[in-house]
């Protein structure tokens, strides 16, 4: 099975507003831009390079680094920051991706 993240909604004030900023500004390509009944868009706009900082929240990040790692994914050490335990690894096109395992 392959699992990608596709797309992350984010929620904007103003599309148009968000449109330029991502397309202007930091070289998003404009994958679609569609209005329909209502007043409902949708902008697609995928980012020129890897993305990085994308956060799996686990409640047990020791359980889930080993299943990572029994998948041949190479994670990095756990870290604790201040109660909040992070273990990093990146996919083959340099995505960057966390494990987290919040105090709660």
């Amino acid at each position: 099975m392959d699992y990608k993240l596709e797309l992350v909604p984010l929620p904007v004030a103003d599309v148009d507003r968000a449109k330029a900023f991502y397309a202007e500004k930091a070289g998003f390509v404009e994958d679609l831009d569609h209005s329909g009944e209502g007043g409902f868009r949708v902008v697609q706009l995928t980012p020129p390079g890897s993305v990085q900082g994308l956060h799996l929240v686990v409640p047990d990040i020791e359980a889930a680094r080993a299943e990572f790692s029994e998948r041949g994914v190479e994670v990095g050490e756990v870290m604790d920051l201040g109660g909040v335990l992070y273990a990093s690894f990146s996919d083959p096109d340099g995505n960057g991706w966390t494990l987290q395992q919040l105090p709660y």
